[in-house]
């Protein structure tokens, strides 16, 4: 073993250190020519190095979630003595997380804000398209929090309140279950509440088409008809290139029909450009219906998405975006 080191070094031509450690592992394992075994492992993991990168960087949204609980745990214990005298004891913590997300989005994704002036100062309904994440809302409400120093409330599936550790990221962000009485009761307290009617079913089975599936849903309308607050309708330039999903494969639709959960692989995490942009708001009407809201919603979301968004999406192109400084119009 040391002898075959030895002669590595001891060469009239001093060998390249690959192969002296390819000569030196024949000599270990006895087997030949194990450099052409290494030269196909070497070719393999650059294969597939590509595919294991876009599986692997969803998990960084996700270390990105447990770091926030983890400094949501840390400011409760350091600020505990002082919650009895603030009249606010979670505004720090929102600043905090606000600043970690605004800074994740700016950074890997140069996101923008566009129509912010289009947000009522009072309560309001904010429905958006639904990406393969809900990382645009995230984004959206760091940076309005940034802005307007104003909370957005957010209407949340209910397999979210079963995350483990996610309790506290929830009631401080402003995550709730979404009944439609409490919906009514966060607009009617003067908040501003986001909401994406087409929830899971659109996050997982939409495509690059930018298809719309909202079935006949129409509760959002009746919480903003009892509420009596305008709808802001909100999308979300390149969402579903930054994140994709395998929803077009048959047994996944399959299953999360049976279990309604969201099992449906996705993959991604490209730093591709995002912007979002908030439309003109809908205002109340008391002589319009639900159905009629509901649809008038639904038009003005699309026409949001024809007229910033290229369709079929494109990553490539999505990416190249990052460089430019013209967005699409009509």
């Amino acid at each position: 073993m040391t002898g075959g080191n030895e002669s590595c070094t001891a060469a009239p031509i001093s060998m390249s250190y690959l192969t002296c450690l390819t000569y030196i592992l024949e000599e270990w394992t006895g087997v030949e020519h194990i450099g052409d075994y290494l030269s196909y492992a070497f070719y393999i993991v650059w294969v597939l190095f590509p595919l294991a990168v876009v599986f692997v960087l969803p998990g960084v949204i996700v270390l990105l979630f447990y770091t926030s609980i983890l400094l949501l745990h840390v400011y409760k214990r350091k600020n505990e003595l002082k919650e009895a005298y603030s009249h606010d004891f979670w505004m720090g913590a929102r600043e905090m997380l606000a600043t970690l997300w605004d800074g994740h989005g700016r950074i890997w994704h140069g996101y923008e804000l566009h129509g912010v002036e289009n947000i009522p100062q009072g309560p309001g309904l904010v429905v958006f398209y639904h990406g393969a994440t809900p990382l645009d809302c995230i984004y959206f409400m760091s940076r309005y929090y940034m802005i307007a120093k104003r909370r957005v409330c957010v209407v949340a599936d209910n397999f979210v309140f079963r995350l483990p550790g996610f309790k506290i990221l929830l009631d401080t962000v402003g995550i709730i279950h979404g009944p439609q009485e409490a919906c009514v009761s966060t607009l009617k307290k003067g908040h501003l509440l986001a909401i994406a009617p087409g929830g899971v079913r659109e996050a997982l089975f939409s495509d690059e088409m930018y298809t719309i599936l909202w079935s006949n849903r129409k509760g959002f309308a009746h919480v903003a008809i009892d509420a009596k607050v305008p709808i802001i309708p909100m999308f979300t330039q390149n969402v579903r290139e930054g994140f994709r999903t395998l929803g077009g494969i048959k047994i996944f639709r399959s299953l999360y029909e049976y279990i309604r959960l969201p099992v449906v692989p996705l993959y991604g995490g490209f730093p591709v450009k995002l912007r979002t942009f908030i439309g003109e708001p809908i205002p109340y009407d008391p002589n319009m219906t639900a159905e009629e809201l509901a649809e008038k919603t639904k038009a003005a979301v699309q026409a949001l998405i024809e007229k910033h968004q290229k369709i079929p999406g494109n990553i490539f192109r999505a990416l190249m975006e990052r460089f430019q400084t013209q967005k699409k119009e009509d």
